[in-house]
């Protein structure tokens, strides 16, 4: 059965160390869809160690702005990390800065019918960027405009919702008020 789980949090909360552990405990065989791009050394670096902490035998795919055609081309049933969504829609933005917000949602809805269609265990990374200040520069409030609304897309469809805290991670749905349930 599809399955949707979403892990997010602010940078560095632990959301991809707890995303992997979850993975690992669903199935020995998982397909990492990584959508970072290696731009300058210290991203290099970044990657590194995202690399090195999760297993070997994982199936890396680099989608860093075609997500949704990379999970339809995989088999039905399979175990899915994406590592992240935060940086999917970055690229998307960046790629496609005069109208980004089609492309985003275009994608985020792809992603959803390719998850369900091919009865994806989908597990979905993402930041909470939100909770910040008010970005200075219009592209910046955009972005954070962007990844919010996918972000609520995706937590809407989830079937479990993680806030990781300082590496804890908090189930999410049942904190929930009982009047938005």
């Amino acid at each position: 059965m599809a399955q949707l789980v979403l892990f997010t949090g602010g940078a560095r909360s632990g959301k991809s160390w707890r995303a992997e552990q979850y993975a690992s405990q669903q199935a020995e065989h998982v397909v990492y869809i990584a959508t970072a791009q290696a731009g300058d050394a210290e991203m290099q670096h970044r990657i590194g160690l995202h690399q090195a902490q999760r297993p070997s035998h994982w199936q890396t795919l680099e989608a860093p702005l075609a997500v949704s055609q990379t999970l339809a081309q995989l088999p039905n049933g399979s175990v899915v990390l994406l590592d992240c969504l935060t940086l999917l829609v970055s690229n998307l933005l960046l790629a496609n800065e005069t109208q980004p917000e089609p492309i985003v949602q275009a994608e985020i809805q792809a992603i959803l019918a390719a998850q369900q269609a091919h009865d994806l265990h989908l597990i979905v990374v993402t930041n909470e960027v939100g909770m910040g200040i008010v970005p200075a520069y219009a592209l910046g409030r955009v972005y954070r405009d962007l990844i919010g609304r996918a972000n609520q897309q995706i937590a809407a469809a989830a079937n479990a919702v993680y806030l990781v805290v300082a590496g804890i991670a908090i189930e999410v749905r049942q904190l929930q008020a009982a009047w938005a349930k």
